[in-house]
This record gives structure tokens, sequence and C-alpha cells, in this order.
């Protein structure tokens, strides 16, 4: 159930409905997750700075449950996120910051209950 947050100070006409279904497909593939378990959220138009300039920037969340846990594992994610990103959007790689979060099972409440119970 990995959560995604992408934040960026490029403008919300640049992330259709196509690109969110996109960034669901990549970002499962490259967690090795199902599509109907991804949770996504796009906030574009952010007041934002990587490496002290405002140029166009991304900065991705992806908090998971036993795959976001190892420098090797997200060293993968990371290759083909950034694969995704700069193809998709046309930045430079360092113009993308992406943080891993590992996430429990106790951390992420569904159906009332947590995914520990689940």
């Amino acid at each position: 159930m990995p959560f995604i947050e992408l934040q960026t100070n490029l403008d919300a006409s640049r992330f259709s409905e196509d690109f969110l279904k996109k960034l669901c497909s990549s970002t499962a593939a490259a967690l090795g997750k199902p599509e109907e378990r991804m949770n996504l959220v796009v906030t574009p138009g952010v007041k934002m700075m990587i490496a002290g300039s405002c140029s166009p920037c991304v900065m991705l969340s992806v908090s998971a449950i036993g795959v976001t846990d190892t420098a090797d594992k997200n060293k993968e994610h990371s290759a083909k996120i950034f694969q995704f990103l700069t193809t998709e959007l046309g930045l430079p790689e360092d113009r993308i910051v992406i943080v891993f979060h590992a996430l429990e099972p106790h951390q992420v409440g569904k159906k009332g209950t947590v995914m520990s119970f689940l």
C-alpha cells in the first residue's frame, strides 16, 4: 500500500489525469506493487527550492511497507523513478529529489484497523 507524494513548482497544467495514471503505473512497477494498492497525490504550483535554486524542480516522497527498507532496494527504485520523471517532465536529475520512508504495517490504517490485522 505505497503512498506517493509529488510536490513541484511546475504548473498544474503539466499534470493531467494521464500523467497521474502513468506515475501510478511507473511507481507501482518500480516498487513491485499492484497498481490498485497505490495511493498518489500530486501537488503542483508549490513555492520551493532545491540546491539553492527555484528553477523547475520536483520532490517525490515514497512511503511503503516492506519495499523501501534498504539502500539496495531504494537504489533500484530510485533509478526507475528518476527515469520516468526525467522523461515525462523533461527535468534534469539534479532538479529531482526522492525521499524514501519505510513504513511498518501498524503505521497504516485501513478499513477501521491497521494493516497488521488485514
